[in-house]
């Protein structure tokens, strides 16, 4: 499949010290989510032996990758890097998903709910946009009941659509990634990964939770919010997880012609996609420090107490809709927010990849692409 490279000008994303991998090296990629599902698929494709682990398999429910939905977003707001990257990002879905015949974008634009008259991530994004030759449509109060009478626009000072975004299937797209690897000669493994000792400099090998090891010329660790458990004393405080909540309701046909939304509050920043799935609500917020491996996975009674409070003052229609199932998601979190491409301090062939931070899946594509292009810049 040939696709153009992207090459943002600049960028914090170029590790210092990495050794380059060629055609003949081999690389284990640890985590089939967004980050390294993608970044597999692009090692790859420059004709590396790569082999892709998981412990629960690609999209599975514990990781940050998984559930049914996300959000894709360009508002950055004067930081053009992440802007640049999901631009890149939804022309790369796209190409995907049609050369897969998998529809995973669904583009319906993203609705802001402002409640002042400036907003600042906002109002940063327009000349950026406009740069690009796109533009957002600004709402006022008014027309936002208009167009959505089922919305309270009480407290909204005005509303931004920008229909450039929309949103991805999760889910679905971690597991098209993972067949796409295997069907395009990457070997994908099932298991639980331990590092070995480090020798000379170098990670020796990893066990597997079956009692084997596998070893390689490269280990690209992009497992989450396990990523500091895994390395405690590189990472311990670098990644921090907690626990984010995700509820979906039912909801009226009539809420299918709201595209996903982001409630700019400034606090709770609740954001929801209107489905086939249900009105899918999350809080971001971060939460609580949360284990990942804790497996009671309970949505919090207060947190549901207070987004159905939420709910039920903003849709007031949907004050009394039935809860159909609620997630916790682990945001694997970094100290600014900002991705982590980064060299072992004490292993030159051992590279993380993580920080979502809350806000990574949708450039998955782009990342991928762009860490590929640097750790092999020839290929083929």
């Amino acid at each position: 499949m040939s696709l153009n490279t992207f090459s943002p000008a600049h960028t914090h994303l170029q590790p210092k010290g990495l050794n380059q991998l060629s055609q003949k090296s081999s690389v284990v990629v640890v985590g089939a989510g967004a980050f390294g599902g993608w970044t597999a698929l692009y090692l790859r494709r420059k004709g590396l032996k790569v082999t892709l682990v998981d412990a629960w398999g690609a999209g599975n429910v514990r990781g940050s990758s998984g559930d049914e939905s996300r959000i894709i977003r360009a508002t950055y707001g004067s930081n053009e890097f992440y802007f640049d990257l999901c631009l890149r990002s939804m022309k790369l879905w796209k190409e995907h998903e049609r050369h897969w015949n998998k529809k995973l974008f669904y583009n319906k634009g993203v609705i802001w709910f402002c409640y002042e008259e400036s907003n600042i991530l906002l109002d940063e994004s327009v000349p950026i946009m406009r740069k690009h030759g796109m533009e957002f449509e600004y709402l006022s109060a008014l027309a936002l009941k208009e167009k959505f009478p089922f919305i309270n626009t009480e407290n909204i000072h005005h509303a931004y659509f920008d229909p450039t975004g929309g949103f991805l299937k999760a889910r679905e797209s971690c597991q098209a990634v993972k067949e796409a690897f295997v069907k395009e000669g990457g070997e994908f493994m099932e298991a639980q990964v331990k590092p070995g000792q480090l020798q000379a400099g170098k990670l020796s090998a990893l066990q597997l939770s079956d009692g084997s090891i596998i070893q390689a010329d490269a280990y690209l660790f992009a497992c989450g919010a396990w990523l500091g458990q895994l390395f405690p004393d590189v990472l311990g405080k670098t990644i921090t997880c907690t626990k984010q909540e995700v509820f979906y309701f039912g909801m009226p046909s009539e809420y299918e012609s709201l595209p996903p939304w982001v409630d700019a509050d400034g606090k709770d920043f609740y954001y929801g996609i209107p489905s086939h799935h249900g009105f899918k609500i999350g809080v971001d917020r971060r939460g609580a420090d949360f284990d990942p491996m804790n497996t009671v996975r309970v949505n919090t009674p207060e947190v549901l107490e207070r987004v159905r409070g939420f709910l039920g003052y903003r849709f007031p229609g949907l004050q009394n809709a039935p809860l159909l199932n609620g997630r916790v998601c682990p945001y694997e979190n970094s100290p600014d927010g900002n991705f982590i491409f980064e060299k072992h301090p004490e292993a030159d062939n051992v590279i993380f990849l993580g920080g979502g931070s809350g806000h990574g899946f949708k450039h998955g594509p782009a990342l991928g692409e762009l860490v590929a292009n640097t750790l092999s810049p020839q290929g083929i």
